[in-house]
C-alpha cells in the first residue's frame, strides 16, 4: 500500500531511504534545514573552487550502485566513482610516509621499508580481519531490534578478539610503532579513539580491501547531486531552507511534522537523518519520550568533534609528496587523543588529515589552482572552549604548520578559505554537543545497543545515519537507508531499465 513519507535530512542516509521508498511507488518528500543537499556532505563554493563540507572516503561502490538498480537506473548515469591508490599517504612526525596500498603485495612491499619483520604479523592481521568481515559484513545492512540479534554475533566477537580495543589488537599482530598507528587509525574515521574502540571496526579495513577506496567525481557533492537527481526522477519532493521544528506525536504513534514556520504536514511514517540524540532532545516533547530521556541522553557517549578548514591556492602543489588522502600524525599519539576524547580543553598540538582532490580532478577549482580540506579532530563541546576567540588562532596554527612543512609558501597563495569548527556542528547540522559522529563507537553503543533504525519509542518513526545502526562513514549510514526503508516496505522494487 502506497505511504506517505516524511524523511528529514537529505545527508546520504536521508537520501539512500529516500530514493529507495520512492522507487517502490511511496509518496516521499524531502525536507533540509540547509539551502542545499548534502547534510555534512554539503558542498562548498567558494571563489571558483568546489570544496566537500564532510565525507571524502568513499567505500563499497555496491551500496551506491543497489539504490540506482532498485530504481531501474544506473549509477554512472549520474555520478562517476573512481579508484584511488595508495587509500591513504601517512607520515610520520618527520616527514616520513607510509603508503597504504590496495593489494596485498604493494602493503607488504611498504612493510618492508619500516620493519620486515612485521610482515608476517600483518598477514595474520589481514586474516583476522577477514574473518571479523565475514562473520559481521552480512549484518551491516540488517536491523538490530533485538537482543537476540546482539547475542547471535557475540561468540564471533570473542573468539576474534573483536572486543579489544583496536590499537591493543593491532599490537597483538604489529611491533614498530608507527606502523601500529598505521594498521589501527580507522577507528578515527568514524569518530572513535583507537584505544577505546573495539577492533570489531576493523570490519572498515576490509571493506577497502574487499572494494577499494574511490572518489567520486566532481567531488562528494557529485554523489549527493546524484542521489538528489535521483530522487526527483522518481517524484519525490525536495524542500530546501526548510527546518523541521517537532515531531508530532498522537496515540503514541507519529502523526507528522511541524516545521519552523509553524505549518505541519501529515504522514504515514517519518524518517528522521538529523541527529538522534538532538531529534528525541529538540523535536519530540518530553512527556512522549519514556526511555530517551534528556538524563538518558546526557549519558550516552559522544564521538569527538571537528575543525575543518577548505581552502584553495592559486598555484599547483604537484611537485609536493601530497598524495589524494593524507593522513600527518603527530608526536605525541595516546596522550593527544585522550585530550581530545576525555579532555576539556583545546590542545597546543595536532594530527591531520588532508585531501588534496586536485591531485586527481582539476574540474573542481579554477585552472592552475589546487583545493585542499584540513581536518583536525578536537573535543566536542563537553570541554568548554571559547571558539568564538580560537577558532581563528587555531585556523593560522594549522595553515602555519602546513605552510612550513607540506606546502611553501601557502600563506601567500591562498586564494579561498573557510572553516567550521564545533558550534557549526551544533548549530548548523544539529550535533549533540558539536559531536561530528554522533555517538562513540563503542561495544555498549553498537549493534542493539546503538539507537535503533526503528525507533524504540514510536513503531512508524525510523533514524538513519551516524547516531544509528551500523554507525558512521558512508557505506554505514547508506546501510542504515536500507534497514529504515526495508522495514517500512519490505517488498521489491518492480521498476526495469
Amino acid at each position: 500500500m502506497k505511504k506517505k513519507i516524511i524523511v528529514i535530512g537529505s545527508g546520504f542516509g536521508g537520501l539512500g531511504a529516500a530514493n529507495r521508498l520512492a522507487a517502490k511507488g511511496h509518496d516521499v518528500t524531502l525536507f533540509e534545514k540547509r539551502d542545499g543537499l548534502g547534510g555534512r556532505g554539503y558542498q562548498y563554493q567558494i571563489n571558483g573552487f568546489k570544496f566537500d563540507g564532510g565525507p571524502t572516503v568513499m567505500t563499497a561502490p555496491y551500496i551506491f550502485d543497489e539504490i540506482f538498480e532498485l530504481a531501474g537506473k544506473k549509477r554512472d548515469e549520474y555520478f562517476k566513482l573512481v579508484p584511488l591508490d595508495p587509500f591513504y599517504r601517512i607520515f610520520n612526525p618527520e616527514g616520513q610516509y607510509f603508503d597504504y596500498r590496495h593489494q596485498l603485495k604493494d602493503m607488504l612491499d611498504e612493510i618492508e621499508k619500516w620493519n620486515p619483520a612485521d610482515k608476517d604479523g600483518y598477514l595474520r592481521f589481514v586474516k583476522n580481519t577477514r574473518g571479523i568481515f565475514e562473520i559481521f559484513h552480512k549484518y551491516t545492512d540488517q536491523p538490530f531490534l533485538k537482543f537476540t540479534n546482539m547475542l547471535k554475533i557475540m561468540p564471533g566477537v570473542i573468539r576474534l578478539g573483536g572486543y579489544r580495543g583496536t590499537y591493543r589488537h593491532v599490537s597483538k599482530y604489529i611491533k614498530d610503532d608507527f606502523l601500529r598507528r598505521v594498521f589501527s587509525f580507522h577507528p578515527l574515521l568514524i569518530g572513535g579513539n583507537p584505544f577505546d574502540t573495539p577492533s570489531l571496526y576493523t570490519l572498515i579495513v576490509q571493506f577497502e580491501k574487499e572494494w577499494g577506496v574511490h572518489y567520486a567525481v566532481g567531488g562528494t557533492g557529485a554523489a549527493v547531486q546524484g542521489l538528489g537527481k535521483l530522487f526527483s526522477d522518481l517524484g519525490g519532493k525536495i524542500y530546501l531552507n526548510t527546518e523541521v521544528d517537532e515531531i508530532l506525536i498522537k496515540n503514541n504513534r507519529v502523526s507528522g511534522v511541524r516545521l519552523k514556520d509553524g505549518s505541519k504536514y501529515d504522514a504515514d511514517a517519518v524518517v528522521c537523518n538529523g541527529d538522534v540524540a538532538f531529534a528525541y532532545k529538540h523535536l519530540i516533547a518530553k512527556e512522549h519520550r519514556k526511555k530517551f530521556t534528556d538524563s538518558k541522553i546526557e549519558r550516552m557517549k559522544y564521538s569527538s568533534s571537528l575543525f575543518v578548514i577548505y581552502f584553495g591556492t592559486k598555484k599547483r602543489y604537484l611537485d609536493s609528496k601530497l598524495a589524494h588522502h593524507n593522513i600527518i600524525l603527530n608526536k605525541r599519539y595516546r596522550e593527544l587523543l585522550k585530550d581530545i576524547f576525555e579532555g576539556d580543553k583545546l590542545p597546543d598540538d595536532f594530527s591531520l588529515y588532508l585531501h588534496m582532490p586536485t591531485i586527481t580532478d582539476t574540474s573542481i577549482a579554477p585552472p592552475n589552482c589546487e583545493s585542499f580540506y584540513v581536518l583536525s579532530l578536537v573535543p566536542n563541546l563537553k570541554a568548554k572552549v571559547d571558539w568564538e576567540n580560537k577558532g581563528e588562532m587555531y585556523r593560522d596554527a594549522i595553515l602555519n604548520f602546513l605552510d612550513e612543512n607540506y606546502l611553501p609558501g601557502l600563506n601567500e597563495n591562498l586564494a579561498a578559505s573557510h572553516f567550521i569548527d564545533p558550534p557549526h556542528f551544533q548549530n548548523t547540522l544539529n550535533s549533540y554537543r558539536g559531536a561530528a559522529f554522533a555517538f562513540r563507537p563503542s561495544l555498549l553503543q553498537s549493534g542493539y545497543f546503538r539507537p535503533h533504525n526503528r525507533s524504540e519509542e514510536f513503531d512508524n518513526l525510523y533514524f538513519v545515519g551516524a547516531g544509528t545502526h551500523p554507525g558512521a562513514g558512508v557505506p554505514a549510514v547508506l546501510s542504515s537507508g536500507k534497514i529504515a526503508a526495508e522495514l517500512i516496505d519490505p517488498t521489491t522494487s518492480n521498476r526495469k531499465n
